[in-house]
Formats: structure tokens, sequence, C-alpha cells
């Protein structure tokens, strides 16, 4: 468990990155005035229970003309309180979607950048459903702090404020027992401050489980939503395979930790509401109570009782601003602690492409892809491939070889700069554009001419220019459909899906394309087609490809191939193709 000094160490890196960024001033306004508007409305309290006096004495008194001047003034105080609450309802949530817009780039940034998320995932992935924690934690972050902090606020003031009225009418109204008067200074404050206290102190011992029961739910309900997604994605598998009941069988074991956790809350809850409910009816009737025996005495009229009592609710509500923000406070630590998880994720993803030893990426004068002393490892440290020296030149055509586990394609995420594990340099000529195709190649859902277009914008391409590269790819009945929108990868066969991933290494004509079995899906007939066509439209491009047919031979100048070595597989050149 967390000290409280650590927790609000973690809020103030959450949260005050916003107040110093290029959107700090109209943040700061609008919480300006959140903050201005919540002290106004604390005013309009006090003014109500001056009110409070007033006209209850004029009820005692049975007096007309005053009964009906106060209601005037009390109709002015509400209709400015009604004012006030609007206005900073709305401008809480303008504030909250300033805040969560720029959070959301940044998180995105943080998480996207550099090939940070897919490190986070070879490292195990400490923060579970990223999508989850950026989402839904950040919105949650930013409602409850500002819920909250307001609240707090709040109390503070109200405390301030009605502490000095409850500890004067302490003087009009003294205490009185069995019908003896004791004179204890401020004895109202003291009892609503020791009623506070104990108050708060049950509720934390009654509702402490909640912060980490609400933490697994969080987890939980995301976890049960990726799969859910897992198996929409992977419909087609699913029915070919008859994996309806085993896949209805996982979904309902992933909801069983939901249900399971929720019970935990339900009956954590249940004991809270009892404590929390019973606290706040108790609170109705005891200042009452308290102060009932002296206006019997006849020491305060029906009017100072009645201020008596509503001062004495304002100071111990302000004073168990914990008891009745309990459930929220849970929610917020937990969405704290899953912010912080995945804040220090990130970090050590980042840390990996960093951190000696790794795999450095020289983006520089080299006049070619080259490497030095390259040795890969997995993410555990395990050595895995020995590449050593390799270079690839303009117009390359290179097949790599080896058994399925031998690393060819961490060889080729290396080469890409997403694969930090490991030791030695990779040379990357300044400027050159390199393409990776994996074979099973990603589209965004969107137009298909934006889809083949893919990481340029969609604009960057003449249309025409990507319906002829879609045809040439063999897809001549897609190239009718570019400004369609679909889910693409869903939509299509994964050979129809390699020959778009072609479709856009043509469009984009990078300098050096890397093949990770982005054919395999294709016969022999239409792939030995399609190495032609990238031999004929990219004469000047290196072709580096890893396959394991036989008849990819003849498209290639040069093979390399994986062999085992001892504990490693060890990269060597075995030879021209012809």
């Amino acid at each position: 468990m967390r000290t409280t000094p650590s927790i609000f160490a973690t809020l103030w890196r959450l949260a005050s990155p916003y107040f110093y960024s290029d959107d700090r001033w109209p943040g700061r306004v609008l919480l300006a005035a959140v903050i201005a508007i919540e002290l106004s409305i604390v005013g309009i309290n006090v003014l109500i229970n001056q009110w409070n006096n007033r006209f209850y004495n004029a009820l005692q008194d049975r007096n007309w003309d005053l009964f009906v001047h106060e209601l005037w003034i009390f109709c002015g105080l509400a209709a400015a309180f009604i004012v006030l609450a609007v206005y900073q309802l709305y401008l809480n949530q303008w504030l909250q979607i300033r805040w969560r817009r720029w959070m959301t780039a940044r998180y995105l940034d943080h998480w996207l950048a550099g090939a940070n998320h897919y490190r986070m995932q070879l490292l195990g992935d400490a923060a579970d459903n990223p999508d989850q924690r950026i989402a839904d934690d950040i919105r949650l972050f930013i409602e409850l702090t500002l819920t909250l902090g307001v609240g707090l606020l709040s109390s503070i003031v109200t405390l301030g404020s009605f502490a000095t009225i409850l500890w004067t009418l302490s003087a009009a109204a003294p205490l009185h027992v069995f019908g003896v008067p004791y004179d204890i200074p401020g004895y109202l404050f003291w009892i609503a401050l020791v009623y506070a206290i104990v108050g708060t102190a049950l509720t934390h011992l009654v509702g402490r489980p909640l912060i980490p029961l609400n933490f697994q739910q969080q987890r939980y309900e995301a976890d049960f939503r990726f799969n859910l997604v897992r198996a929409r994605e992977n419909s087609e598998q699913i029915a070919l395979l008859d994996g309806e009941p085993a896949e209805t069988a996982r979904l309902l074991e992933r909801f069983g930790h939901v249900v399971r956790n929720w019970h935990g809350i339900m009956i954590r809850q249940k004991k809270l509401t009892f404590l929390t409910a019973g606290y706040g009816q108790i609170s109705l009737i005891f200042p009452l109570v308290v102060v009932s025996p002296a206006y019997f005495a006849g020491k305060i009229a029906l009017g100072g009782m009645m201020q008596t009592a509503s001062a004495f609710n304002s100071v111990q509500g302000a004073l168990s601003f914990f008891v009745t923000a309990y459930p929220q406070l849970a929610q917020w630590r937990a969405v704290i602690d899953r912010l912080d998880g995945f804040n220090r994720a990130v970090t050590a993803a980042r840390d990996a492409a960093t951190t000696p030893p790794r795999v450095e990426i020289d983006a520089g004068d080299a006049p070619e892809i080259a490497t030095d002393d390259l040795a890969l490892r997995l993410p555990q440290g395990t050595p895995l491939v020995s590449a050593g020296d390799i270079a690839f030149k303009a117009g390359d055509r290179v097949l790599v070889t080896g058994p399925s586990g031998s690393g060819k394609s961490t060889l080729f995420r290396a080469l890409a700069g997403i694969w930090p594990f490991g030791s030695g340099q990779v040379h990357v000529p300044k400027g050159a554009t390199v393409m990776m195709l994996p074979q099973r190649p990603y589209f965004p859902i969107g137009p298909l001419a934006a889809a083949v277009a893919y990481p340029a914008a969609p604009e960057t391409y003449d249309k025409a220019a990507v319906a002829e590269a879609i045809s040439a790819a063999g897809l001549p009945g897609l190239a009718e459909r570019i400004d369609e929108e679909a889910h693409w990868n869903r939509m299509l066969s994964l050979g129809e899906q390699q020959r778009l991933g072609l479709a856009r290494a043509l469009l984009h004509r990078p300098d050096y394309l890397f093949l990770d079995e982005a054919t395999a899906s294709l016969d022999e007939t239409s792939e030995a087609n399609l190495y032609r066509l990238l031999k004929e439209r990219l004469p000047g491009t290196a072709l580096v490809s890893i396959g394991h047919r036989s008849t990819l031979g003849e498209f290639h100048d040069r093979r390399l191939t994986l062999a085992r070595d001892g504990a490693v597989f060890a990269l060597a050149e075995t030879g021209a193709q012809r």
C-alpha cells in the first residue's frame, strides 16, 4: 500500500503537466472560474443560513410583512444559486474536454511513438489493456479529480465560514444537560468535529477494500471487452473450427471474473451504505437534538435554533467530506494506480530502447543498410540470433531462409528499428525509405484508398494511381471500390490482403522493401507474377524476402541462411541464387 505522500506525488505527476502545457492558459482560466463559482456558492449558503434565522423568527412572530419580504430575498438567492450552478457545470465540462483532449494526445504519443506500444507487449505489457486506460481511465481521472478537488475546496471554505458562525451561536445557545447550563466555548463546533471524525474513521475502515476491488473491476471489464473484440475479429476461424462452444465457455470464464469481483464490491458497498446512510439520517436530527434544550429553556428563538441546525449541518457536512465521497475516492485511487502503472510501463519500454546493451540504429551517411556485430536476444535476455556483418545495397535481391523459430522475423524487426534487445549497430542511409510487409498486413478502417496509402495521408496519392496499383497487384475488382469504407482486414482473405500490401509497396516505392512471407498465402504462379511485377516496377529497390518455397530462389540474387550454431542461430551468406 502506498504512503499518502507518494499518492500526492503521483497525482501531481498526472495532473500538473496540462496546466503547464500549450493549453495552460485556457485551462487555468477555466479552473479559476470553476473555483470562483464554487466559492460564490458557499457565500450564498452562508447568506441562506442567516436567512433561516430571520425567516423562522418571522414565522414564530406571525409577522406577515417580514415573511413576504424574506420570501423575496430567498427567491433572489435561489436564482443566483441556479445560475452559478448551471455555469459551474458548463465550465467544468468545458475544462474536462480540453484537459482530456490534451491528455489523450499526450498518452497516445507516449504509447505509439517509436514503436513503444510494441516493446510494451514484448516486455509483458504490465499495463494491461492500454486502450481502456487511454479511453476510460483518463476520462475518469479528470472527472473525479475535478469533482473531488472542487468538493474538497468547498468543504474547507464551508468549514471556515460556518465554524465561525457555529462558534458564535454556541455562546447564544449554551449547552443544557438535564436543565443545567454549561458554558463551553464553541461546544457545537467540537461536537460536530467529533461526530465527523468518528464517521470518517468508520467509513475508511469499512470502505478501504473498495480501492483494490475497483482496480480489479476495471481490469476484468477491460479484459472481457478485449476478448469479445478478439472473438469478433477472428469470427471466421472460430466458425471454421466449430469453436463457438469453446469460445462461449472462454468468454463466460472471463465474465465470471467480472461477476465475482462485482459481488465483492456489492458486499463491501452494502456495508458502506449501511454506515453512510445511517450517518446521513442521524445528521438530519442530531443538531436539533443538541440545541433543542437551549430552545426549550428559552435561551434562543426558533430562528436561532434553525440557523444553528443549518450551520451545524454545514460544518458536519464539510468535516464529513470523506464519508460522503468515499466510494468516489476509492474509484479515483484505483484510476490513479492504473494510469501510474501505464506510465511506468511506457517508461520501461522507452528505456529498453535506449539503455545499453541494445541494438543501435544509426541513420547517417552510410550508402546502404548494413550491420556491425549484430546479435539479437529475447526480451528476457536469451541469445537468439548472431547476424554479424551484413549489407543490403540498392537493387539487391536477397532471400533469407532458415527453420521456423530461428529468428528471421526478429532480424527484420531489428533492421526496422523496433527490436532493441541485443547488441551491435544497424546503419541506415539518411533519408532512405524502408517498408516492412508482414505476412498479415495492417489496413486501418476507412476508405480503401486511405487503407492502401497508409501510413501516408490519403491525399498523398492520386486516386487513379491507387486504383492502378491495386489493379496491378491482381485485384481489379477492388480497384473500382477505392472510395468504399470497410474493415478490410476482416472483409478480405489473407491472400487478398497480401496483394493489397504489395499494392501499397508499388504506391510508396520504398528504397528498401522487406517481405516477411508477404506472399505465403498466394499460389506459386501468383507469387511469381507479383515478384516479376516488383522487379519491373521497383528496379532500384533493395528487395529482401523471408520465404520457405524453393520457387522464390529464381527472383533473388543472394541467399542468407540462419542455421543452428550452439545456443543461437547464426546468419551466413550461402551463395548466389544463379
